[in-house]
Protein backbone atom coordinates (compact mmCIF):
# COMPACT_ATOMS: atom_id res chain seq x y z
CA UNK A 1 0.00 0.00 0.00
CA UNK A 2 0.89 3.64 -0.40
CA UNK A 3 0.35 5.14 3.04
CA UNK A 4 0.39 8.84 3.84
CA UNK A 5 0.71 9.92 7.49
CA UNK A 6 -0.29 13.48 8.35
CA UNK A 7 0.86 14.51 11.83
CA UNK A 8 3.83 15.93 13.73
CA UNK A 9 7.25 14.47 12.99
CA UNK A 10 10.83 15.53 13.64
CA UNK A 11 11.82 18.30 14.43
CA UNK A 12 8.76 18.40 16.69
CA UNK A 13 9.38 16.69 19.99
CA UNK A 14 7.26 14.78 22.48
CA UNK A 15 5.29 11.56 22.73
CA UNK A 16 3.06 12.10 19.68
CA UNK A 17 6.06 12.70 17.45
CA UNK A 18 7.89 9.68 18.92
CA UNK A 19 4.84 7.48 18.32
CA UNK A 20 4.57 8.68 14.72
CA UNK A 21 8.25 8.00 14.07
CA UNK A 22 7.94 4.44 15.41
CA UNK A 23 4.80 3.77 13.36
CA UNK A 24 6.40 5.25 10.24
CA UNK A 25 9.42 2.99 10.69
CA UNK A 26 7.38 -0.17 11.15
CA UNK A 27 4.97 0.46 8.26
CA UNK A 28 7.88 1.38 5.97
CA UNK A 29 9.19 -2.18 6.26
CA UNK A 30 6.35 -3.50 4.08
CA UNK A 31 4.69 -0.45 2.47
CA UNK A 32 5.50 2.80 0.67
CA UNK A 33 5.05 5.43 3.38
CA UNK A 34 5.35 9.20 3.21
CA UNK A 35 5.26 11.57 6.20
CA UNK A 36 3.43 14.89 5.86
CA UNK A 37 4.39 17.25 8.65
CA UNK A 38 3.20 20.49 10.18
CA UNK A 39 4.81 23.69 9.04
CA UNK A 40 3.45 25.17 12.26
CA UNK A 41 1.80 22.93 14.84
CA UNK A 42 0.63 25.61 17.29
CA UNK A 43 1.10 29.37 17.39
CA UNK A 44 3.63 30.04 20.16
CA UNK A 45 1.11 31.87 22.34
CA UNK A 46 -1.03 28.71 22.51
CA UNK A 47 1.88 26.46 23.47
CA UNK A 48 2.42 26.32 27.26
CA UNK A 49 5.87 24.71 27.19
CA UNK A 50 9.28 26.20 26.44
CA UNK A 51 9.64 24.89 22.90
CA UNK A 52 7.83 22.58 20.49
CA UNK A 53 11.05 21.49 18.83
CA UNK A 54 13.99 19.22 19.52
CA UNK A 55 17.11 21.02 20.67
CA UNK A 56 20.71 20.58 19.57
CA UNK A 57 21.42 18.08 22.35
CA UNK A 58 18.30 15.94 21.80
CA UNK A 59 18.77 12.45 20.37
CA UNK A 60 15.45 12.20 18.52
CA UNK A 61 15.80 10.19 15.31
CA UNK A 62 15.07 12.36 12.26
CA UNK A 63 12.23 11.26 9.99
CA UNK A 64 12.19 12.61 6.45
CA UNK A 65 8.94 14.51 5.99
CA UNK A 66 7.24 17.18 3.90
CA UNK A 67 6.31 20.20 6.06
CA UNK A 68 3.11 21.72 4.72
CA UNK A 69 0.32 22.35 7.20
CA UNK A 70 0.15 25.55 9.26
CA UNK A 71 -2.80 25.01 11.58
CA UNK A 72 -3.25 28.77 12.00
CA UNK A 73 -3.20 29.53 8.26
CA UNK A 74 -6.26 28.23 6.36
CA UNK A 75 -4.55 28.86 3.02
CA UNK A 76 -2.26 25.90 3.80
CA UNK A 77 -5.22 23.56 4.34
CA UNK A 78 -5.95 23.49 0.61
CA UNK A 79 -2.31 23.23 -0.46
CA UNK A 80 -1.71 20.37 1.99
CA UNK A 81 -4.78 18.53 0.72
CA UNK A 82 -3.65 18.93 -2.89
CA UNK A 83 -0.13 17.69 -2.13
CA UNK A 84 -1.42 14.56 -0.40
CA UNK A 85 -4.08 13.98 -3.07
CA UNK A 86 -1.54 14.30 -5.88
CA UNK A 87 0.70 11.71 -4.20
CA UNK A 88 -2.32 9.40 -4.59
CA UNK A 89 -2.12 7.27 -1.42
CA UNK A 90 -4.29 4.23 -0.78
CA UNK A 91 -4.61 5.26 2.86
CA UNK A 92 -4.22 8.50 4.82
CA UNK A 93 -3.49 8.12 8.55
CA UNK A 94 -4.07 11.15 10.78
CA UNK A 95 -3.40 11.56 14.52
CA UNK A 96 -5.99 13.46 16.56
CA UNK A 97 -5.60 14.45 20.21
CA UNK A 98 -7.29 17.81 20.73
CA UNK A 99 -10.06 19.83 19.09
CA UNK A 100 -7.72 22.66 18.11
CA UNK A 101 -6.68 20.47 15.16
CA UNK A 102 -10.21 19.74 13.98
CA UNK A 103 -10.57 22.63 11.49
CA UNK A 104 -7.27 22.00 9.70
CA UNK A 105 -7.21 18.20 9.78
CA UNK A 106 -10.96 17.92 9.20
CA UNK A 107 -10.75 20.11 6.10
CA UNK A 108 -8.15 17.77 4.64
CA UNK A 109 -9.63 14.43 5.69
CA UNK A 110 -13.17 15.26 4.54
CA UNK A 111 -11.78 15.89 1.06
CA UNK A 112 -9.29 13.02 1.03
CA UNK A 113 -12.06 10.59 1.98
CA UNK A 114 -13.29 10.90 -1.63
CA UNK A 115 -9.95 9.58 -2.91
CA UNK A 116 -8.75 7.00 -0.36
CA UNK A 117 -9.42 5.44 3.01
CA UNK A 118 -8.83 7.80 5.92
CA UNK A 119 -7.85 6.38 9.31
CA UNK A 120 -7.82 8.58 12.40
CA UNK A 121 -5.75 7.42 15.38
CA UNK A 122 -7.54 8.97 18.34
CA UNK A 123 -5.47 9.68 21.43
CA UNK A 124 -8.44 11.54 22.90
CA UNK A 125 -11.97 12.31 21.78
CA UNK A 126 -12.83 14.39 24.86
CA UNK A 127 -9.71 16.34 25.93
CA UNK A 128 -8.32 16.11 29.46
CA UNK A 129 -9.11 19.81 29.91
CA UNK A 130 -12.46 20.10 28.06
CA UNK A 131 -14.11 23.16 26.49
CA UNK A 132 -17.64 23.78 25.23
CA UNK A 133 -16.50 23.68 21.60
CA UNK A 134 -14.74 20.28 21.76
CA UNK A 135 -17.70 18.11 20.77
CA UNK A 136 -18.85 20.04 17.67
CA UNK A 137 -15.28 20.40 16.41
CA UNK A 138 -14.52 16.72 16.96
CA UNK A 139 -17.74 15.74 15.17
CA UNK A 140 -16.60 17.87 12.23
CA UNK A 141 -13.23 16.08 12.17
CA UNK A 142 -14.71 12.59 12.47
CA UNK A 143 -16.87 13.11 9.37
CA UNK A 144 -13.65 12.76 7.39
CA UNK A 145 -12.70 9.35 8.79
CA UNK A 146 -13.40 6.04 7.10
CA UNK A 147 -12.45 4.35 10.34
CA UNK A 148 -10.85 5.19 13.68
CA UNK A 149 -8.29 3.52 15.91
CA UNK A 150 -8.45 4.10 19.65
CA UNK A 151 -5.72 3.12 22.06
CA UNK A 152 -8.06 2.01 24.87
CA UNK A 153 -11.73 1.23 25.51
CA UNK A 154 -12.27 4.50 27.38
CA UNK A 155 -11.62 6.50 24.21
CA UNK A 156 -13.90 4.15 22.25
CA UNK A 157 -16.73 4.93 24.67
CA UNK A 158 -16.15 8.66 24.18
CA UNK A 159 -16.11 8.14 20.42
CA UNK A 160 -19.45 6.31 20.40
CA UNK A 161 -21.07 9.01 22.53
CA UNK A 162 -20.56 11.63 19.85
CA UNK A 163 -20.37 9.41 16.75
CA UNK A 164 -22.40 6.21 17.37
CA UNK A 165 -22.02 4.93 13.80
CA UNK A 166 -18.22 5.08 13.73
CA UNK A 167 -16.21 2.17 12.39
CA UNK A 168 -13.45 1.67 14.94
CA UNK A 169 -11.06 -0.77 16.52
CA UNK A 170 -9.01 -0.73 19.72
CA UNK A 171 -5.28 -1.34 19.42
CA UNK A 172 -3.36 -0.74 22.64
CA UNK A 173 -0.47 1.73 22.69
CA UNK A 174 2.76 -0.11 21.75
CA UNK A 175 5.89 0.10 23.87
CA UNK A 176 8.51 2.76 23.41
CA UNK A 177 11.64 0.68 23.03
CA UNK A 178 14.11 3.22 21.63
CA UNK A 179 15.53 4.31 25.01
CA UNK A 180 18.04 1.49 25.29
CA UNK A 181 18.70 -0.99 28.08
CA UNK A 182 18.05 -0.41 31.75
CA UNK A 183 21.11 0.70 33.74
CA UNK A 184 22.44 -0.49 37.06
CA UNK A 185 20.30 1.18 39.75
CA UNK A 186 23.28 2.42 41.79
CA UNK A 187 24.86 3.94 38.70
CA UNK A 188 21.62 5.75 37.81
CA UNK A 189 21.23 7.09 41.36
CA UNK A 190 24.80 8.39 41.38
CA UNK A 191 24.35 10.09 38.02
CA UNK A 192 21.16 11.83 39.19
CA UNK A 193 22.59 12.72 42.60
CA UNK A 194 19.98 10.73 44.50
CA UNK A 195 20.44 9.49 48.05
CA UNK A 196 20.99 5.71 47.89
CA UNK A 197 19.00 3.08 49.76
CA UNK A 198 15.57 4.69 49.60
CA UNK A 199 12.34 3.62 47.90
CA UNK A 200 12.22 5.76 44.79
CA UNK A 201 8.88 7.02 43.47
CA UNK A 202 8.89 8.57 39.99
CA UNK A 203 6.53 11.16 38.55
CA UNK A 204 7.59 11.52 34.92
CA UNK A 205 6.46 13.60 31.95
CA UNK A 206 4.85 16.93 31.23
CA UNK A 207 3.42 18.53 34.36
CA UNK A 208 -0.18 19.54 33.74
CA UNK A 209 -3.09 20.07 36.14
CA UNK A 210 -4.95 16.89 35.14
CA UNK A 211 -1.91 14.71 35.91
CA UNK A 212 -2.35 15.25 39.66
CA UNK A 213 1.19 15.99 40.84
CA UNK A 214 -0.36 17.86 43.79
CA UNK A 215 -2.15 14.63 44.79
CA UNK A 216 1.14 12.74 44.74
CA UNK A 217 2.92 15.44 46.75
CA UNK A 218 0.27 15.30 49.46
CA UNK A 219 0.50 11.48 49.45
CA UNK A 220 4.29 11.65 49.69
CA UNK A 221 3.97 13.86 52.76
CA UNK A 222 2.21 10.95 54.49
CA UNK A 223 5.06 8.51 53.83
CA UNK A 224 8.06 7.73 56.03
CA UNK A 225 11.68 8.77 55.50
CA UNK A 226 12.28 5.51 53.60
CA UNK A 227 10.75 7.15 50.52
CA UNK A 228 12.22 9.51 47.93
CA UNK A 229 10.21 11.31 45.25
CA UNK A 230 11.62 12.08 41.81
CA UNK A 231 9.80 14.67 39.67
CA UNK A 232 11.13 14.79 36.10
CA UNK A 233 9.38 16.79 33.41
CA UNK A 234 8.56 20.20 32.03
CA UNK A 235 5.78 22.22 33.70
CA UNK A 236 3.04 23.39 31.35
CA UNK A 237 2.11 26.59 33.15
CA UNK A 238 3.19 27.82 36.56
CA UNK A 239 4.86 25.45 39.03
CA UNK A 240 4.06 27.78 41.96
CA UNK A 241 1.15 25.79 43.41
CA UNK A 242 3.28 22.65 43.53
CA UNK A 243 6.19 24.52 45.07
CA UNK A 244 3.91 25.83 47.80
CA UNK A 245 2.97 22.25 48.72
CA UNK A 246 6.62 21.14 48.63
CA UNK A 247 7.71 24.00 50.89
CA UNK A 248 5.40 22.88 53.69
CA UNK A 249 6.07 19.14 53.44
CA UNK A 250 8.17 17.57 56.23
CA UNK A 251 9.97 15.43 53.64
CA UNK A 252 10.80 18.20 51.16
CA UNK A 253 14.52 17.37 51.41
CA UNK A 254 13.68 13.94 49.90
CA UNK A 255 12.15 15.42 46.75
CA UNK A 256 14.42 15.56 43.69
CA UNK A 257 13.24 17.77 40.81
CA UNK A 258 14.40 18.13 37.22
CA UNK A 259 11.85 20.56 35.79
CA UNK A 260 12.62 20.46 32.09
CA UNK A 261 11.88 18.38 29.01
CA UNK A 262 13.74 15.11 29.56
CA UNK A 263 15.67 14.16 26.46
CA UNK A 264 15.80 10.56 25.32
CA UNK A 265 19.29 9.78 26.65
CA UNK A 266 18.23 10.90 30.16
CA UNK A 267 15.05 8.83 30.31
CA UNK A 268 17.03 5.67 31.07
CA UNK A 269 18.54 7.16 34.23
CA UNK A 270 15.17 8.04 35.77
CA UNK A 271 13.50 4.70 35.09
CA UNK A 272 16.61 2.75 36.11
CA UNK A 273 16.61 4.52 39.48
CA UNK A 274 12.85 4.16 40.06
CA UNK A 275 11.16 1.45 42.10
CA UNK A 276 7.66 2.59 41.22
CA UNK A 277 6.09 5.04 38.75
CA UNK A 278 3.09 6.94 40.13
CA UNK A 279 0.44 8.37 37.77
CA UNK A 280 -2.19 10.05 40.00
CA UNK A 281 -4.19 11.47 37.08
CA UNK A 282 -7.48 13.28 37.57
CA UNK A 283 -8.49 12.35 34.03
CA UNK A 284 -6.90 10.14 31.41
CA UNK A 285 -7.42 8.02 28.35
CA UNK A 286 -4.20 6.04 28.17
CA UNK A 287 -0.69 7.11 29.12
CA UNK A 288 2.43 7.03 26.98
CA UNK A 289 4.41 6.99 30.24
CA UNK A 290 3.10 3.49 30.92
CA UNK A 291 4.72 2.33 27.68
CA UNK A 292 8.08 3.64 28.89
CA UNK A 293 7.53 1.96 32.27
CA UNK A 294 6.86 -1.34 30.52
CA UNK A 295 10.07 -1.05 28.55
CA UNK A 296 12.10 -0.60 31.75
CA UNK A 297 9.94 -3.09 33.71
CA UNK A 298 8.94 -0.58 36.39
CA UNK A 299 5.46 -1.19 37.88
CA UNK A 300 2.98 1.65 38.39
CA UNK A 301 0.40 3.03 40.78
CA UNK A 302 -2.42 4.75 38.86
CA UNK A 303 -5.81 6.23 39.61
CA UNK A 304 -9.08 4.74 38.38
CA UNK A 305 -9.71 7.16 35.52
CA UNK A 306 -10.12 6.70 31.77
CA UNK A 307 -8.32 3.65 30.45
CA UNK A 308 -5.70 3.33 33.21
CA UNK A 309 -7.50 0.59 35.13
CA UNK A 310 -8.16 -1.26 31.87
CA UNK A 311 -4.61 -1.04 30.53
CA UNK A 312 -2.68 -1.33 33.82
CA UNK A 313 -4.80 -2.59 36.71
CA UNK A 314 -6.63 -5.26 34.74
CA UNK A 315 -3.37 -6.41 33.17
CA UNK A 316 -1.69 -6.73 36.56
CA UNK A 317 1.19 -4.41 35.67
CA UNK A 318 0.41 -2.02 38.51
CA UNK A 319 -1.96 -1.09 41.32
CA UNK A 320 -5.05 1.10 41.05
CA UNK A 321 -6.10 3.71 43.61
CA UNK A 322 -9.89 3.66 43.39
CA UNK A 323 -10.08 7.32 44.45
CA UNK A 324 -7.92 10.19 43.26
CA UNK A 325 -7.02 11.26 46.79
CA UNK A 326 -3.67 11.46 48.60
CA UNK A 327 -4.74 8.78 51.10
CA UNK A 328 -5.82 6.34 48.38
CA UNK A 329 -2.59 6.87 46.40
CA UNK A 330 -0.48 6.50 49.55
CA UNK A 331 -2.25 3.25 50.47
CA UNK A 332 -1.45 1.69 47.08
CA UNK A 333 2.19 2.77 47.35
CA UNK A 334 2.42 1.12 50.77
CA UNK A 335 0.69 -2.02 49.50
CA UNK A 336 3.28 -2.33 46.71
CA UNK A 337 6.29 -2.13 49.01
CA UNK A 338 4.89 -4.11 51.95
CA UNK A 339 4.39 -7.35 50.00
CA UNK A 340 7.27 -8.54 47.77
CA UNK A 341 4.91 -10.82 45.85
CA UNK A 342 3.04 -7.75 44.55
CA UNK A 343 6.21 -6.45 42.90
CA UNK A 344 7.05 -9.89 41.51
CA UNK A 345 3.56 -10.27 40.07
CA UNK A 346 3.61 -6.84 38.45
CA UNK A 347 6.98 -7.40 36.81
CA UNK A 348 5.92 -10.83 35.53
CA UNK A 349 2.79 -9.23 34.00
CA UNK A 350 4.87 -6.46 32.43
CA UNK A 351 7.09 -9.03 30.73
CA UNK A 352 4.02 -10.67 29.22
CA UNK A 353 2.80 -7.27 27.98
CA UNK A 354 6.18 -6.53 26.39
CA UNK A 355 5.72 -9.55 24.14
CA UNK A 356 2.19 -8.49 23.19
CA UNK A 357 2.66 -4.74 22.67
CA UNK A 358 5.22 -4.55 19.89
CA UNK A 359 5.15 -2.08 17.00
CA UNK A 360 5.00 -5.03 14.62
CA UNK A 361 1.80 -6.23 16.30
CA UNK A 362 0.29 -2.74 16.22
CA UNK A 363 1.08 -2.34 12.52
CA UNK A 364 -0.36 -5.76 11.59
CA UNK A 365 -3.61 -5.05 13.47
CA UNK A 366 -3.82 -1.64 11.81
CA UNK A 367 -3.34 -3.19 8.38
CA UNK A 368 -6.06 -5.76 9.05
CA UNK A 369 -8.47 -3.01 10.11
CA UNK A 370 -7.72 -0.97 6.99
CA UNK A 371 -8.24 -3.97 4.71
CA UNK A 372 -11.59 -4.77 6.37
CA UNK A 373 -13.06 -1.29 5.75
Amino acid sequence: MKIAILSCFYPYRGGISQFNACLFGELSKTHIVRAFNFKRQYPEFLFPGKTQFVTDDDEAVPVESTSLLDTANPFTYLSTYKEIRDWNPDVLIVRYWMSYFAPSLGYITRRMKKHCKVISILDNVIPHEPHFFDTPLTKYFLKGSTGSVTLCEAVSKDLLKISPDSHYTVIQHPLYSHFGAKKDRDEAERKLGLAPGRKNLLFFGLIRAYKGLDILLEAFGKLSEEYQLIIAGEPYGSFDKYQEIIDRLPGKDRIFMDLKYIKDSEVTDYFSAADLVVLPYRSATQSGISSVSYHFEVPMVVTDVGGLKETIGDRGTGLVALEGTPDAVRDEILKYFENPSVKEGCIAAIRQEKERLSWKTFARKLESFIEAL
